[in-house]
């Protein structure tokens, strides 16, 4: 129940991306807002890719205080930002946007939201071999984690020039290989005889299509960690798969709350409550899983 009454003084804050109907992300917001008695509101948008630069100027148009940017814009909106945080520029892809009067601020928190999902359980990346499946904006903010923390990547990719492009971009910045292949099986059985940890930065598991799955049992040694950033269900097929074969499983829903939080702080500048988020995130997914 909100603590005011929507009005004039209400900030407007949302999700662009398409599909965006499966979003946790109003359920976490709007728990944040009335947990700390904000006179925010949170709603997500469906904005095709051919409408992107027209919903950007909204934002400016209507005075929306705050986005978060997910599949498939995150890439593509730098184009029509004012300003990018160096860690956005550097990565390439944009998952939040903060408007100050007007102008424009992109960052990227999926980077850091991941991380700290990682250091949160006590993972070390230093010379691990991570498998990354995926090119798209969200793979962009990982590798360049990754990378930084000095893990050793191979980026996989059903279109090979998109991986190459994105192990090319995080090689130029650390001066270090990222190799990159074409995303299949021959590939992956090669990849995950030697890899450390698995990361999923696809949509491919992702409500409705809650039985699909890039990689199997047969492929996942029990040493593995799989991290799959699809948090909808919070058990993918992917996670499913891992645990048959006895790897450690990590669901998107906790790199959601990170990332979340941390998007939180840049549009109110207070602390995210951020056990709250989580709990409201974990409460929703199991309610649309019954």
């Amino acid at each position: 129940m909100l603590n005011w009454s929507i009005s004039g003084k209400t900030k407007l804050c949302g999700v662009i991306g398409d599909p965006i109907e499966h979003s946790m992300s109003p359920v976490m917001y709007n728990a944040a807002f009335i947990e700390l008695r904000l006179n925010y509101i949170y709603v997500p948008f469906k904005v095709r890719k051919e409408d992107l630069s027209k919903a950007i100027e909204g934002v400016r148009a209507l005075n929306i205080k705050g986005l978060n940017v997910t599949i498939p814009h995150k890439i593509a909106v730098t184009q029509f930002l004012d300003e990018l945080d160096p860690l956005a520029e550097n990565i390439g892809a944009v998952n939040t946007i903060v408007n100050n009067d007007g102008i424009l601020k992109g960052y990227n928190t999926d980077a850091l939201g991941f991380l700290q999902t990682l250091l949160e359980k006590g993972i070390e990346l230093k010379g691990e071999k991570v498998v990354i499946l995926g090119a798209g904006g969200a793979s962009r903010a990982i590798s360049f984690l990754l990378a930084q923390r000095g893990a050793n990547l191979l980026i996989l990719n059903r279109t090979l020039d998109k991986a190459k492009e994105c192990a090319d971009r995080v090689s130029n910045v650390f001066q270090r290989e990222v190799k990159a292949l074409a995303l299949n099986r021959q590939n992956l059985i090669r990849a995950l005889k030697e890899a450390d940890i698995l990361v999923n930065t696809t949509n491919v598991g992702m409500s409705p299509n809650t039985e699909t799955t890039l990689v199997t049992s047969d492929l996942i040694k029990p040493h593995l960690i799989v991290f799959d950033i699809v948090y909808n269900p919070i058990k993918t097929k992917l996670l499913m798969e891992a645990d048959k074969a006895g790897a450690q499983t990590i669901s998107g829903a906790e790199m959601l709350v990170w990332q979340g939080a941390l998007a939180f702080e840049k549009w109110t500048t207070l602390k995210a409550p951020i056990e709250l988020m989580r709990k409201k995130v974990i409460n929703e997914l199991e309610r649309r899983e019954n």
